[in-house]
């Protein structure tokens, strides 16, 4: 279950901004406080920097937890009725927005920003807007919307924008294609779902260590199945056993004593806890896709699971599953359906999975509006502040569980 934890009366999500080579390079920080405004709601709240800085702002990369800026959206208010709190100039870019009134004021106090040591970004660039030519002079990240402005503009644009010596954001990115397309114009950073997309290679078949996986998988759904008929199975790859035992021992769970072996762990933990880390390698990469996806699979199946026990939906462990396996297909670069066939699950999750059918289907959607920052298409389960509460102790449990996969590989 959650733990305590500060109530920031704000729902909140992240979104990363990757590098050239699909890294983690910084979140954006996308929430509403009650009155629906963005950062005015944090004035004078040390203990939510604190959280931002914690939760909001960590990764684990390479086996180690680190903190990674956050661009944090502002108001012309916040910025300009001096009550902005003295942000750590490592931690935080100050993100303004593209619909500011843009006056002398605004202006004197970006540059009193600047000159402070903050690294400040600019959102919702018009290139036939003149008034924010000044702010060209002064920012250090230009974000450009490549939908809104469209491709065939945006090469133009970037050459013409050049003398400003900016690091440009592309966002909105939504394919693969776009990526590529970016990443030839010069772009040095990338915002947008074109990560979370399949490229499907038809004929593509579950391979390597996935088949024992699935293997395990099926022998786990049997209602027969023991811990030694799993064991047996697992005991073909030495290593990939290690390596569950690995994650099952990690921080993540809190366990009182050492797991020592997988029939250890059934006896420990029950074949339903089992099933969900063979499904946690299932899901991992073989090292040929981003961290971030993997984080985010995690991170989802862990929120869907909070959800479902808090609104006391059966099975919770099913809706981790659904969670989890949701960008399946992208991790294996196959369509969902097709995926489907060669994974032994129930029809309810794979109706889930396909279609977002169901219960399993119906969390899932609600945790998909809230990462994306969607905040007025949520049904409302609950209370706002328990959407916030359980995205951050899921970002904060997938990074203990990176860690350990990190280590562990």
């Amino acid at each position: 279950m959650v733990e305590e934890a500060e109530d920031l009366q704000v729902l909140m999500a992240r979104q990363p901004i990757y590098t050239k080579s699909q890294d983690v390079t910084a979140f954006e920080l996308l929430f509403r406080d009650s009155e629906g405004k963005f950062v005015d709601g944090l004035k004078d709240k040390e203990a939510t920097l604190g959280v931002l800085m914690g939760a909001y702002s960590s990764i684990s990369r390479g086996g180690e937890v680190q903190n990674v800026p956050c661009f944090l959206k502002v108001t012309d208010s916040f910025l300009l009725d001096n009550e902005m709190p003295d942000l750590p100039r490592q931690s935080f870019i100050i993100e303004i927005l593209g619909h500011s009134k843009i006056s002398p004021a605004l202006i004197e106090r970006v540059k009193s920003l600047a000159n402070d040591g903050y690294r400040l970004a600019l959102a919702d660039y018009n290139p036939t807007d003149p008034r924010f030519g000044p702010l060209l002079n002064v920012v250090h990240v230009l974000k450009l919307d490549i939908q809104k402005l469209g491709m065939k503009n945006v090469q133009t644009l970037v050459q013409k924008l050049r003398p400003f010596q900016l690091e440009l954001l592309a966002d909105k990115v939504e394919t693969k294609e776009e990526f590529r397309s970016c990443l030839e114009m010069g772009f040095e950073l990338y915002m947008g779902y074109f990560l979370s997309k399949p490229e499907p290679v038809k004929g593509r078949k579950i391979s390597g260590n996935k088949v024992l996986l699935i293997q395990l998988l099926t022998e786990l759904q049997k209602p027969n199945a023991t811990a030694q008929s799993v064991e047996e199975i697992a005991l073909n790859d030495p290593a990939l056993t290690f390596k569950i035992l690995k994650v099952v021992n990690s921080a993540a769970f809190n366990l009182r004593r050492e797991i020592t072996s997988l029939s250890h762990a059934i006896a420990m933990l029950g074949m339903d806890q089992v099933r969900r880390w063979v499904m946690l390698f299932l899901a991992n990469s073989n090292g040929d896709k981003p961290d971030d996806l993997t984080r985010n699979m995690l991170q989802r199946g862990r929120m869907c699971e909070l959800l479902a026990e808090m609104t006391g939906r059966p099975e919770p462990i099913n809706h981790f599953i659904v969670g989890l396996l949701s960008q399946l297909d992208v991790m294996m670069d196959m369509d969902m359906s097709e995926l489907m066939d060669q994974v032994p699950l129930h029809h309810d999750i794979k109706a889930a999975l396909i279609n977002r059918d169901g219960s399993y289907g119906e969390v899932l959607q609600e945790v998909e509006h809230y990462e994306r920052g969607e905040f007025e298409h949520l049904r409302k389960m609950l209370d706002r502040h328990f959407y916030e509460v359980s995205y951050r102790h899921s970002l904060s449990w997938a990074t203990q569980v990176m860690q350990a996969l990190q280590s562990a590989a």
